[in-house]
């Protein structure tokens, strides 16, 4: 799975808007949206910012297994 549909899933199965995923980033709605929209690469400091806001390993974030959970 392509870690941007991920971001998408994440995103929408958390009721949460684009800005308000850009906002826990500290970027513009436009760059988070480029993330989403596979235009502008995911930097490993929002990788990490987004794994501990979403309590998700980086591994599903970036498609490499399917478990949800932390171990």
């Amino acid at each position: 799975m392509d870690y941007t549909k991920r971001l998408y899933d994440l995103r929408t199965d958390n009721d949460l808007k684009q800005e308000d995923i850009a906002k826990i980033l500290k970027v513009s709605a436009q760059a988070y949206g480029m993330y989403e929209n596979k235009k502008r690469g995911l930097p490993i400091e929002s990788l990490i910012t987004l794994c501990k806001f979403y309590n998700v390993s980086a591994d599903y974030i970036l498609g490499l297994t399917d478990d949800i959970n932390l171990k």
